[in-house]
């Protein structure tokens, strides 16, 4: 549940984040590639004011180390009256004189064009910086009172899902109980209805110890565990059950940071899958290579293994729902979890990253 509040908080957040900061950035661009035309306009004014005070004779030298300029002789093709050229380092500019084909060319540095233009790349910068950060704000405020209401539906449903389990506890027992009673009398221990009837009640003891276990997602204690001991002990758990199935264990000692609950209830149901959805003889291998468990039946085989984890995905025999919450509880540990199948065989693997 956690993570659902985690996540839609992060996608309310980024949305108003990044609507914002999208806006700020183009509106920064925008404005720098308006001054940039601005000083360049007034640079070339500036080269305009320059040729003036040396024809009027107030200037008739290089001023400053700033402006520089020469007559030079242009044979051919008249210099249009509107030429600015920005060089790589200079502005140039032609002013015609009284001499045919003579031109007074008059240059620029860029210096104080690129000083000029940098401060002013600098405090746009600092300006969306500020105004990210207040925006930033602004969205996280908006995204959390935005969040609120999922927060709390989601917060009366994780109660509610707690309650329901936590009732479930006392029917299912006394429903263990009365079976093994009911068993116990003669003439009623071959009734196909107390057969169905167990089932039933596995398959409800099966749904509450996954979703107590998914439940327990957001306070999952990781530490070094040895997954053959808990590879073992589910093993223990169905055995019994299947007396005609052969089980092939090749598991010593393989340790890894993981969950131990969380794992015991993947492995769980993986077997308990193993088994239920297996032919009459056959076998249930596990055994383990290269950080990865395999979990082997002889079962019918999948018809769409890579729907199989699909909380929509159902056959005859069972939902998804068993599955689904597998997959979720694999995902919140970093345990990649396939499945291949054919018709004689179904292999699920865990791969412990």
């Amino acid at each position: 549940m956690l993570n659902h509040k985690k996540t839609a908080f992060l996608k309310f957040f980024l949305l108003y984040f990044i609507s914002v900061a999208s806006l700020i950035l183009i509106l920064g661009f925008f404005y720098l590639d308006q001054s940039k035309i601005q000083f360049l306009k007034k640079e070339h004014f500036s080269l305009i004011e320059y040729a003036r005070e040396i024809k009027t004779g107030k200037n008739i030298s290089d001023k400053n180390d700033i402006f520089h300029y020469q007559v030079v002789e242009k044979n051919g093709k008249a210099i249009d009256i509107k030429n600015f050229k920005v060089a790589k380092d200079k502005f140039i500019k032609y002013i015609p004189t009284k001499q045919k084909n003579f031109y007074l060319k008059i240059t620029k540095t860029k210096k104080l064009f690129e000083k000029k233009l940098f401060d002013l790349k600098m405090k746009i910068v600092f300006v969306q910086l500020l105004l990210l950060a207040l925006f930033g704000t602004i969205s996280y405020y908006l995204a959390k009172n935005a969040i609120k209401p999922l927060e709390e539906s989601i917060d009366t449903l994780d109660k509610f899902i707690k309650d329901l389990i936590h009732d479930l506890n006392t029917p299912v027992t006394a429903m263990k109980l009365n079976i093994k009673l009911l068993e116990k009398n003669p003439n009623l221990k071959e009734l196909k209805a107390l057969e169905r009837l167990k089932k039933s009640i596995h398959a409800i003891s099966e749904l509450r110890e996954n979703l107590t276990i998914l439940l327990e997602k957001k306070t999952f204690l990781i530490t070094k565990v040895n997954i053959c001991e808990i590879i073992k002990d589910a093993i223990s758990l169905h055995q019994p059950n299947y007396p005609d199935l052969a089980f092939d264990i090749s598991c010593e000692n393989f340790f890894a940071q993981t969950n131990q609950n969380a794992l015991k209830q993947i492995l769980h149901n993986l077997i308990s899958n193993a088994c239920k959805y297996n032919k009459k003889g056959g076998f249930v291998k596990i055994y383990i290579k290269n950080q990865t468990i395999y979990i082997e039946n002889s079962g019918t085989g999948i018809k769409e293994p890579e729907k199989i984890f699909d909380r929509e995905y159902s056959t005859q025999n069972s939902s998804g729902l068993g599955l689904d919450i597998t997959k979720r509880l694999c995902n919140a540990m970093g345990i990649d979890i396939d499945v291949k199948s054919n018709k004689n065989t179904t292999v699920f693997s865990l791969t412990i990253r």
